[in-house]
């Protein structure tokens, strides 16, 4: 009886007085003792308002039925594909929506119905690949900094792929407490050519210049995410699978790897090309000198003329010992210098021929890796300056005596280098 009141009061109230009377109703059946009929009663009365022509009820109805399980079901179907202003409300928090309806919801609703599905707690696979594929940046950038969402692996490459030269969307990616590998690798790649495009764009490099620039800052950061996984690992292999993939998986990046010491990436590469089991691989590595080793190497499909080169890296790698302060993923320049001897001593017995591009290669290497140990250096010095280091003058003695050219003149100038160095300092 009471439902059948407010049904005949509603039909000449106001659009803020049926909304207000939508919000009290709708609270009576979620928490009241209503019978069996008025229950149906209220139910009809809910689908009619659906159907209002001012959004003020629905957005009511939907404010109190978003995070209620005992909402009428097909009452929240028909809000959450009502406009985001309503849908939102119950895109986000009700409990009904299967992740089958949260996809149909995403598939037709707009940016910010996508962005409530996105900040969804515990989001499951099948919707955060869905959103990956469909949805637009404000929804990317949701799913990207929802910790609890269950994103994909695949789902995250294909984001990236999608706003690889958003910079907000990296951002939101970046700033995930944990990232696959591949994932990581594709964010460098997304950021080494956005970086580009607008160095070349601005004509502060050349074409050609900022392509290098971009593929040694990919693999600077290729080394650096292989470093953070545990030798040959699923996430080491996730990472070849995705290089290959990318067309980055080539020679010269192999090779960077070992003067890295990151054997497990390159055991993850050979298992990758070659097909076989890692266990295979992984013991094989350990024997570069090998036959059996050359004959992997080579149906990995890598370049004759560089097997000496690999081989030398695997058993540098293996007696020389890393850098303590070495950063992770670095060139190591013992490394780099033991392979260079080893290539130089093959070609001067005309063992190897076509060896000079990967000396080249190894050059720049050796000029990356020492450019580096002069930094750790220069910023350990600094660290820890000398105890006297207040009373050195340009690194010269205090006073400095200039003598004649006349040997029988045994006179000199006395020059004062602190009142020098004050006079400089003041000008």
């Amino acid at each position: 009886m009471i439902v059948r009141k407010f049904i005949q009061w509603s039909l000449g109230a106001s659009a803020a007085a049926r909304a207000d009377g939508a919000a009290a109703l709708a609270r009576a059946y979620l928490y009241s003792e209503m019978t069996p009929t008025d229950r149906r009663e209220a139910e009809s009365a809910f689908y009619a308002l659906l159907d209002d022509a001012s959004p003020l009820p629905r957005r009511a109805l939907a404010e109190a039925f978003a995070g209620s399980p005992d909402a009428p079901a097909a009452v929240i179907q028909g809000l959450a594909r009502d406009n985001s202003d309503i849908s939102t409300r119950v895109l986000a928090r009700s409990p009904l929506l299967s992740d089958a309806d949260l996809i149909d919801c995403a598939a037709v609703g707009d940016s910010a119905a996508q962005a409530a599905i996105a900040l969804r707690p515990e989001l499951a696979p099948a919707v955060c690949g869905s959103l990956a594929e469909i949805a637009g940046r404000e929804a990317a950038i949701a799913l990207a900094v929802n910790e609890t969402a269950h994103v994909p692996d695949f789902a995250l490459r294909r984001m990236v792929e999608r706003f690889g030269d958003d910079g907000e969307v990296r951002e939101a990616l970046i700033g995930r407490a944990w990232l696959p590998a591949a994932a990581r690798a594709a964010l460098a790649d997304a950021a080494a050519r956005a970086l580009t495009a607008f160095v070349v764009s601005r004509q502060w490099v050349s074409s050609a210049r900022g392509e290098r620039m971009a593929q040694e800052g990919r693999d600077r950061a290729t080394m650096i995410i292989a470093a953070g996984c545990a030798g040959y690992s699923e996430e080491t292999a996730a990472l070849a699978a995705y290089l290959r993939a990318a067309g980055q998986l080539t020679p010269a990046v192999t090779l960077r790897g070992l003067m890295c010491g990151q054997s497990g990436l390159f055991e993850a590469t050979l298992a990758e090309l070659s097909g076989l089991s890692a266990r295979r691989v992984a013991g094989l590595a350990r024997e570069p000198w090998s036959d059996a080793f050359a004959a992997v190497y080579l149906k990995a499909g890598f370049p004759a003329g560089l097997l000496v080169a690999f081989r030398s890296a695997l058993a540098a790698g293996a007696r020389i010992r890393a850098d303590d302060d070495a950063e992770e993923g670095a060139l190591r320049l013992p490394l780099i210098q033991a392979v260079l001897a080893d290539c130089a001593k093959a070609m001067a017995r005309g063992e190897a021929a076509g060896l000079n591009n990967v000396i080249s290669l190894l050059r720049r290497f050796e000029l990356d890796a020492a450019r580096d140990k002069g930094r750790r250096d220069v910023a350990r010095i600094q660290a820890k300056p000398e105890a006297d280091s207040s009373t050195v003058t340009f690194g010269l003695p205090a006073t400095l005596t200039l003598r004649p050219d006349s040997q029988d003149d045994e006179g000199g100038v006395m020059v004062d280098l602190e009142a020098l160095e004050r006079e400089l300092i003041a000008a």
